[in-house]
């Protein structure tokens, strides 16, 4: 648990990412190439792996669907 409350660097700069993509995909002139980082960035591991335990904590959202 004490690693999920102190992520790594690299966890938290997907994580900036995964925020900056959505924003410019979803924004007026969003583009395809925001939505295939995004994609790329919400399949990482380490993404996948924190927000698992951010779940389990009840810290983040429980997803509607499992897809």
């Amino acid at each position: 648990m004490k690693e999920s409350m102190n992520p790594k660097m690299s966890l938290l700069v997907k994580l900036g990412s995964i925020v900056v993509h959505a924003q410019e995909f979803y924004s007026p002139n969003g583009h395809s190439a925001d939505k295939a980082a995004l994609d790329q960035c919400l399949a990482d591991p380490e993404v996948n792996d924190w927000i698992g335990e951010m779940t389990k904590l009840a810290l983040v959202p429980v997803k509607r669907n499992s897809g």
